[in-house]
């Protein structure tokens, strides 16, 4: 479905997190209604959605009241008021939301928002430590974990296999990584067939266990 065509996206909670999902929805071309309590974030992003109300959402009248039926998706993006997330995310599913997407604190906080309806459960600090964490060794340009221990990662070509065909430099078989693609500067993205050769100052992209693109970054 195109963006023009999506029905528009409730986002609840203008905090940080809650705030850089709604701008980025709207720069994706979708429709967005931002709410929030705080009457100060109201007016700092109206100019920037679709349309920005001042409400309470723990209120299902008021959910109601703004059509919620009418939405794609909610955000719901209260983090430190777990109160009002629960109530706010019940009240969603109460009048029938289906894709409810709910940020929480901590573990116990998203086994409840998870009970009583949110269909994806997001920890953006957690998230984003560990990813930190990944680039602090300045090897690894780019980093995505997944839960199962698997990752993707944007890194330089390290040195023994510049020069070489990937059929030559074997990253599969020698360190249990797969090359996806291949970055020059001034150059499309390359999708990498055994008959790439790496040059240096290549962006590798690598999929595999975290601890093998690690490895593969030291080498």
């Amino acid at each position: 479905m195109s963006a023009d065509k999506r029905k528009p996206v409730l986002v609840v909670g203008l905090g940080r997190f809650g705030g850089a999902v709604a701008r980025t929805l709207t720069s994706m071309g979708s429709e967005v209604l931002g709410v929030d309590s705080n009457p100060a974030l109201v007016q700092e992003y109206a100019a920037d959605l679709t349309k920005v109300v001042e409400a309470d959402c723990t209120d299902g009248d008021v959910l109601r009241q703004l059509g919620v039926a009418d939405f794609e998706a909610a955000v719901v993006a209260i983090g430190s008021d777990i109160e009002a997330s629960v109530l706010t995310v019940l009240a969603l599913a109460d009048l029938g939301l289906t894709n409810i997407w709910a940020k929480a604190s901590n573990a116990k906080h998203a086994r409840i928002l998870e009970r009583i309806g949110a269909t994806h459960v997001v920890f953006p600090e957690q998230r984003m430590g560990e990813r930190v964490a990944h680039l602090l060794n300045e090897r690894l340009l780019d980093f995505i974990a997944f839960d199962d221990e698997f990752a993707i990662a944007r890194l330089c070509a390290p040195d023994p296999i510049v020069g070489l065909p990937l059929v030559t430099s074997a990253c599969r078989k020698k360190y249990d990584v797969t090359v996806v693609g291949v970055k020059r500067t001034g150059e499309a993205f390359i999708h990498a067939v055994p008959d790439t050769i790496i040059f240096p100052d290549d962006e590798l992209v690598v999929s595999g266990r975290i601890k093998d693109i690690e490895r593969f970054s030291a080498i």
